[in-house]
């Protein structure tokens, strides 16, 4: 970890201790409520912006999808890879419960024990991204590989046809 802000989640920060791997936190200081405005503030494109999405079924199960930001994930493609059936996004109370974040700033890595984890084959194209780091302020650079592998995420095609 090159860098540690002193507001970054506890826990992000102690997962990072316990799998140490090439990551970077970004701080731009400016709002970053969107992928074209998260992309403009650190100089990327915005395909190398990544979303951390959780969905829910109507039994209470869930999944957390990852996605290229300027992609729209297709809930039936969701559906299909995860077995689960009438997904839809989750509330952002839920999000902070599941995942350990709170929405608009969920972390790929260091999510709450169980959570399973589906990643677009497409984020897997890229030697590096920027996701959530935890808070909505924060950014972290992170290989798509390290998320795979962290997370023991399947690899599918989740987004909406181009």
């Amino acid at each position: 970890m090159k860098n540690r802000p002193i507001d970054a989640p506890a826990r992000l920060l102690a997962f990072l201790e316990g799998h140490p791997i090439d990551v970077e936190f970004v701080a731009p200081g400016v709002p970053m409520p969107t992928v074209p405005s998260a992309a403009a503030a650190i100089g990327v494109p915005e395909e190398a912006i990544l979303k951390t999405l959780l969905f829910v079924d109507d039994a209470g199960n869930h999944v957390v999808a990852i996605a290229n930001g300027t992609r729209r994930i297709d809930a039936k493609r969701l559906a299909n890879v995860s077995g689960l059936t009438r997904l839809r996004a989750a509330n952002p109370d839920a999000v902070e419960e599941i995942t350990g974040y709170a929405a608009g700033g969920v972390a790929p890595i260091g999510l709450k024990p169980g959570v399973r984890v589906i990643v677009d084959e497409a984020v897997t194209a890229l030697p590096v991204a920027y996701a959530g780091g935890g808070r909505e302020h924060l950014l972290l650079r992170i290989a798509p590989t390290d998320i795979v592998r962290l997370n023991a995420a399947q690899v599918a095609p989740i987004v909406r046809p181009a």
